[in-house]
């Protein structure tokens, strides 16, 4: 019963997160004023605005004007969900549990938005840092630990942005790399890292196998950032203990 419990607050949170990443592309507060359709203007009662169930109910089209509504917000909102009952089954009921919940929200709106317009907003990278600073000086990983993560991940980013002139990495991938030190500190931000570009690589392989890409194609890197981040957060420790085995 928990579960569920769980799971139907995850949708919650997806529908609300969508608001966010629909509120930033429109520059308009995701606090106050209703959910709107985009095709006709009018305002979106509640039984057209469940969680997932009113998307299938209404066959992903308005019901005033028929206009076909985006797969995003099922897609984020199911991803909330089962990133809640993900976090639930590996760490219970906790204060980490609400951590990590928290770091998950934020990372999903730039995995969305970075995969979206190709650009990782500061008005969510900022806040983040500060939620991530504070909620892990809380859970004790050591200001050191976490500062020295922050600068790496932020140096690391900004040679190559400053050495390519902006074409191997945007100035957002900087923020997004204090952040992932802020989240992470330095030892799993190695760890991160190197799951970004393996899986980076991995996924622009494929595009450019089975789609229209090229080398030169410009891809978004937050997403896999933002991807590998999440996973370290919870599988971190095991990757980095199973590497240091096969070495030793």
């Amino acid at each position: 019963m928990l579960g569920i419990s769980i799971f139907i607050a995850g949708l919650i949170v997806g529908s609300f997160l969508n608001v966010v990443i629909f509120r930033l592309e429109k520059n308009k507060s995701f606090i106050f004023g209703r959910s709107v359709c985009l095709g006709c203007n009018n305002q979106i009662v509640w039984h057209d605005n469940i969680p997932v169930v009113s998307f299938l109910l209404l066959r992903a089209k308005c019901r005033n004007c028929r206009r076909p509504i985006s797969w995003q917000y099922p897609a984020v909102e199911l991803a909330t969900a089962i990133i809640f009952i993900w976090l639930f089954s590996r760490f219970g009921i906790n204060f980490k549990f609400f951590s990590l919940i928290i770091f998950s929200c934020f990372l999903l709106v730039i995995f969305v938005y970075d995969l979206k317009h190709y650009l990782i907003l500061d008005r969510v990278s900022i806040p983040a840092m500060v939620a991530a600073l504070l909620l892990n000086l809380m859970l004790r990983l050591g200001f050191v630990n976490l500062l020295l993560g922050a600068i790496i991940g932020g140096v690391f980013f900004a040679f190559q942005f400053f050495v390519s002139k902006g074409k191997w990495v945007g100035d957002g991938d900087i923020r997004l790399g204090f952040l992932m030190g802020l989240m992470l500190g330095w030892k799993m931000l190695l760890v991160a890292l190197f799951l970004a570009y393996l899986i980076g690589s991995f996924v622009s392989i494929l595009l450019m196998i089975f789609s229209n890409k090229k080398m030169s194609s410009q891809i978004p890197f937050g997403p896999f950032l933002a991807l590998a981040t999440f996973i370290t957060l919870i599988y971190g420790t095991e990757i980095l203990n199973w590497y240091l085995n096969l070495l030793y």
